[in-house]
């Protein structure tokens, strides 16, 4: 990267991660409104239990954004060697992290839910998906280290080949397995849960196969499989475990933001459902142009560049700011016909659309401060990305808590919350990068 990227170079980045991030929401919104079909306990216990889910998820999404970035670094030094010795022990880390996380849900879900969750049905329905989605989390955490590795390199094509496979298997086997279709016994929310960890051996397969035949191993020294190094894998983690533990927290509070909603009652969680699961759609080009902030920031101070980190993020801002303008205007018009997809019922989609404009305007938010905020991870200074997360985070929770508990407003109010996490996000950040502190850390 000797000069500012160009728009048109941006986008050959980002547009795959976009792709393969929309394949990947076809499985929410798929269960979702499968599962709206089948009964608001359903639908309200498929927001708690896919969260719950998430948040673990992202322990490992944390590490394999950690272990890019410092991938990245390397890639940018010309050092390509040292990328496949980094993505071989950040395997065997996330292999024992999933182990671990795989005993932990499935013998003790119940307990870990049971404070949480008001409504027995609910309660039951969520333990009910748990248990069949965990085994989907060794799977999972292999596709985003793969993920990692090719998005590090700048090579995210094939990312939307794994993602439309996982898309298209989940959307088959939900058909027949929540409603019991060809043969298969109607299994409910169980069904979606197994749908969903097949479609993520299906994916992880996929990045496999292709690695494997299509990939010049011997460039980036990949899959060698050497005997540990637990220096490399600490040096991953002095990056990775600040990511993991701000992605944890984040969805953690995310979590906490829905057990608010539910004891609201289980209307109010089914429209917080269908909201999340649209506000995860909408979010993808936003994540995207994040993921691609994070590469570029990364190989570019690997290049001694580090005047371009901020004109880079700014430009990264604009394309990300126009793309979700050009998602939003017609979805503007069309809030009954896209709710719909989720649920029959009326009073719901009556109730759901004044929530959904709301998220509508917390999109530009999000769109204008996530790339800053991704800009101070992709400076490998993730402890501070940390602390600003952490901050915005206790101040959005007290104001959740408050509007929905203390002063028992309604949720369209309660989703007004949104702004204040990401206008707080995005100002913290901006005022970290122009504070220069960030250009003291080496990785």
């Amino acid at each position: 990267m000797k000069e500012l990227p160009s728009y048109r170079h941006i986008w050959k980045i980002a547009y795959p991660i976009i792709l393969s991030l929309l394949a990947q929401n076809v499985v929410n919104v798929i269960d979702t409104a499968f599962l709206g079909r089948v009964g608001e306990v359903e639908l309200g216990a498929a927001a708690i239990a896919i969260i719950f889910y998430v948040v673990l998820y992202m322990l490992g999404f944390g590490f394999s954004i950690g272990a890019q970035i410092l991938m990245a670094r390397r890639n940018g030094e010309g050092n390509t060697k040292e990328v496949g010795n980094i993505m071989d022990h950040s395997l065997y880390f996330m292999f024992g992290m999933s182990v671990f996380l795989f005993v932990i849900i499935k013998y003790f879900s119940p307990q870990m839910l049971r404070p949480f969750i008001a409504s027995d049905e609910i309660f039951n329905a969520s333990v009910t998906y748990m248990q069949y989605r965990i085994y989907g989390v060794f799977f999972a955490f292999f596709n985003v280290m793969s993920r990692a590795f090719y998005v590090s390199i700048t090579r995210t094509r094939l990312l939307a080949g794994s993602a439309i496979i996982m898309a298209v298997v989940n959307v088959v086997l939900d058909y027949v397995m929540i409603f019991g279709h060809w043969g298969f016994p109607q299994m409910g929310i169980a069904g979606a849960a197994i749908a969903s960890a097949i479609a993520e051996g299906c994916s992880a397969l996929f990045f496999l196969v292709y690695t494997i035949r299509l990939t010049d191993r011997s460039k980036y020294n990949l899959f060698r499989f050497p005997k540990p190094n637990f220096g490399v894998i600490k040096k991953t983690l002095d990056i990775s475990v600040f990511v993991m533990i701000q992605y944890f927290l984040s969805l953690s509070a995310w979590f906490i933001f829905f057990i608010i909603i539910e004891k609201m009652g289980e209307r109010s969680l089914a429209v917080s459902n269908i909201i999340r699961s649209l506000y995860m759609v909408m979010m993808m080009p936003v994540w995207a142009f994040s993921s691609t902030t994070n590469t570029l920031v990364s190989n570019a101070i690997g290049q001694g560049k580090r005047n371009l980190v901020l004109p880079i993020i700014r430009k990264i801002s604009y394309i990300t700011l126009f793309s979700v303008v050009l998602l939003l205007i017609p979805m503007l018009f069309i809030p009954g016909w896209l709710i719909r997809v989720y649920t029959p019922d009326i009073t719901l989609i009556a109730d759901t659309i004044p929530s959904l404009y709301v998220i509508f305007g917390a999109m530009l938010l999000f769109a204008a401060g996530q790339n800053m905020f991704s800009g101070v991870s992709g400076t490998g200074n993730t402890r501070d990305a940390l602390v600003i997360e952490g901050i915005t985070l206790i101040i959005y929770l007290v104001f959740t808590w408050l509007i929905a508990i203390r002063w028992q407003q309604p949720i369209t109010v309660v989703w007004f919350c949104e702004y204040i996490y990401f206008a707080l996000l995005g100002i913290f950040s901006f005022l970290y990068l122009r504070s220069k502190r960030w250009q003291r850390k080496v990785i």
